[in-house]
């Protein structure tokens, strides 16, 4: 018996390289032919993974698109085999992602805090610019009309958010979205510095709302919202920080549809003029151990890990409520933030 595909709309979160989760949920997605994606909104690697995604999507279909995933994600790994920042042989004898005990990495962490990459990398080299840069082709991404790209990134001078979308999308968008002030200076796009947006949305929901055809998006999460350890490490205490910094903005947009839902079900507001938005999630369980680190380490046989988790994640994600897609949230979201 064939099932119908469901509509959905897909809001990436950002986080290094534990954005190839996000690619194995993606993979996955694409490959069961369950959902229709109809709008994308990214941030960082998030942002990445869409503009990926949809200029496959646009050149071959949904093989076209799992093809260029791929393709990104290796040229990403290939790419880190020129880079200094990488696992003690120890990491790798007993099977540790982490490289908090990496020279290279703890020297690079130290200066990062004592010195801005306007010193530390005045000619602002970025090599994942150039693989993104020679992965997409934008025009593919721009003509793409089989969904809504959104990609998020803040301004540095009024802190607020800016979503990129249609036209707007190109190489500097993507790079905007990724752009953490502590390792890159911020992209400027028509004379307007931008950091990444991660802190004013990681993701944006709001621009998927009233303008995909569908009412339902569904949150891949790779930062978790809860963790039950108290932080004692200074590391651990900046890991923890930087997941509240990143989630809070998240937190007070599903706020707000829980608000709006619960207004039009009680009849206060009219159905005619404001949206109930069905929410979803597929969160990255799998990635909780981990240390912050590991956000940079893109050895290919960690990538494809995180891939197979993410595709794992996804397809445990479908089987528990396909069902409830099209029909109601599958997550209390009054419960994410009492």
């Amino acid at each position: 018996m064939t099932v119908k595909a469901k509509p959905i709309n897909l809001a990436l979160q950002g986080g290094g390289a534990h954005g190839a989760f996000t690619w194995g949920v993606l993979d996955w997605l694409l490959e069961s032919e369950l959902f229709t994606l109809k709008g994308l909104s990214g941030t960082s690697a998030g942002a990445m993974n869409a503009v990926v995604l949809a200029a496959g999507l646009h050149e071959g279909g949904q093989a076209g698109a799992r093809d260029a995933l791929h393709r990104f994600w290796k040229a990403v790994s290939n790419r880190a085999w020129l880079s200094p920042i990488k696992r003690t042989p120890l990491d790798v004898i007993m099977g540790q992602w982490s490289l908090d005990l990496s020279p290279s990495y703890l020297a690079f962490d130290l200066a990062s805090r004592f010195s801005s990459p306007y010193e530390f990398n005045p000619l602002n080299i970025n090599p994942l610019r150039e693989v993104v840069e020679e992965t997409v082709d934008f025009e593919l991404v721009r003509a793409c009309d089989h969904l809504k790209v959104f990609l998020a990134a803040t301004n540095v001078h009024t802190g607020k958010i800016r979503v990129f979308s249609g036209p707007e999308i190109t190489l500097d968008a993507v790079m905007a979205s990724a752009c953490l002030p502590h390792m890159f200076q911020a992209v400027e796009i028509d004379g307007v510095p931008y950091w990444d947006g991660g802190y004013m949305g990681n993701p944006p929901l709001f621009p998927l709302f009233g303008t995909t055809g569908t009412e339902d998006t569904v949150l891949v999460q790779i930062n978790p919202l809860e963790r039950k350890e108290t932080p004692r490490t200074a590391r651990e205490i900046l890991n923890r920080l930087n997941e509240i910094t990143f989630n809070s903005t998240l937190l007070r947009e599903m706020r707000a549809v829980e608000f709006v839902g619960r207004l039009i079900e009680e009849g206060k507001l009219d159905r005619k003029d404001y949206q109930k938005v069905r929410i979803h999630r597929i969160a990255a369980e799998g990635l909780k151990p981990l240390q912050s680190s590991s956000k940079v380490n893109a050895e290919w046989p960690f990538l494809t890990h995180l891939r197979d988790l993410g595709r794992g994640a996804a397809e445990t994600w479908a089987e528990e409520n396909f069902a409830a897609v099209g029909e109601r949230s599958s997550i209390d979201l009054r419960a994410e933030f009492l």
